[in-house]
């Protein structure tokens, strides 16, 4: 249920996003962009007035989104996962070091080289 609202909010913040980069501050906006066809099909007061209300409709819908959300997480996730069992399960000391034999042409300390 956690996945359908992430998309539902991812979805209705890119339509918000959409709506407010349409939206001129000066008043021109989406009237003025389209070369006059949102003034013969709505006007431009009406076309300001649905992308206020645009606006706030979708920030409203991912505010609540982002409220409802937590609701349908499940209490018990964390109990028992197979994260858990292998972290309880992990040995507890680091791997001991291996002397292994140093690279060819490798220094072996550093005061060895300026000797």
């Amino acid at each position: 249920m956690l996945i359908v609202f992430g998309i539902l909010v991812i979805l209705a913040s890119v339509i918000l996003g959409l709506i407010v980069l349409v939206q001129n501050p000066k008043g021109g906006g989406l009237s003025g962009s389209l070369g006059g066809f949102g003034n013969q099909l709505m006007g431009v007061k009406q076309t300001t007035d649905v992308l206020e209300k645009g606006t706030w409709v979708f920030a409203a819908i991912v505010g609540i989104l982002c409220i409802i959300s937590p609701v349908f997480i499940p209490q018990n996730a964390g109990a028992s996962s197979k994260n858990d069992d292998l972290i309880n399960k992990a040995p507890a000391s680091l791997p001991q070091q291996q002397n292994a034999a140093p690279l060819p042409g490798a220094a072996k300390s550093v005061t060895d080289t300026i000797k």
